[in-house]
């Protein structure tokens, strides 16, 4: 059985004048169907460029990535965004919801460009909402909300699309410890209705509440396993951060 998410000997490089970048060195790795996965590292480690890299908006300079088995280095920009579509949702650090649609409205756009019909969006993005508890304030307006409200709203767009992957980007960088802490319960809820969840965070603190996590450093893995092994909150060396991301 092919893996959910495959890196191959994934490189991404950047040039920078004379220099080049490595943001991504002969990176591997597999996520399969259901698992909770952490990718953990400070800024220049490499973790954004993978979530790019997964979440299909940027491609590999060499290697190969493949999403449920497709080989995503060779689509298109117009396959990458079809796949995207299908098989993805995204939950970013601030939310990115449109301020003048409502709750419902906002959870609909990923649907609406999918070209899912009218009647089904507005009952995906209903049961969606009411998932993560605001089933009563469909009509409301971001600006309404708090920002773990707001939070709780990109999740349920990213849900309605009923994705194959949820890739969180720091989805608790611009919340309080208390309302973070009740977004990765939400997150590990996810996980345990059988959802596949990647998590991307600078955070070891974060980074345990999965159950596997992947750390990099220097756009390489230096660990791969268990989040609850004590050699899974290793400090990374910070000297000489040169990659981006």
């Amino acid at each position: 059985m092919s893996s959910l998410i495959e890196f191959r000997e994934v490189c991404k490089y950047y040039q920078m004048g004379d220099t080049t970048v490595k943001a991504a060195d002969r990176i591997s790795f597999q996520i399969q169907k259901g698992e909770f996965v952490a990718i953990v590292g400070q800024s220049g480690s490499g973790k954004s460029t993978c979530m790019n890299i997964i979440g299909c908006l940027d491609v590999p300079t060499s290697g190969t990535y493949l999403l449920d088995g497709q080989d995503v280095d060779q689509m298109d920009k117009n396959q990458l965004a079809a796949i995207r579509n299908k098989m993805l949702g995204f939950i970013f650090q601030q939310y990115n919801l449109l301020p003048k649609l409502t709750l419902q409205e906002n959870v609909e756009v990923p649907l609406m460009y999918a070209g899912v019909p009218k009647p089904e969006r507005h009952e995906r993005s209903r049961i969606a909402l009411e998932m993560v508890g605001l089933g009563d304030k469909l009509k409301h307006k971001p600006m309404q909300l708090s920002g773990g409200q707001q939070q709780r709203v990109s999740i349920a767009r990213a849900l309605a699309g009923d994705p194959a992957v949820i890739l969180a980007d720091e989805p608790t960088g611009a919340l309080d410890s208390h309302t973070g802490r009740e977004v990765l319960t939400m997150l590990q809820q996810l996980h345990a209705a059988g959802n596949t969840v990647v998590l991307i965070t600078h955070d070891n603190s974060i980074a345990v509440q999965a159950q596997r996590i992947i750390r990099l450093e220097d756009g390489h893995v230096i660990y791969d396993g268990d989040a609850s092994a004590p050699e899974a909150v290793v400090t990374p060396n910070l000297a000489g951060r040169g990659a981006a991301g």
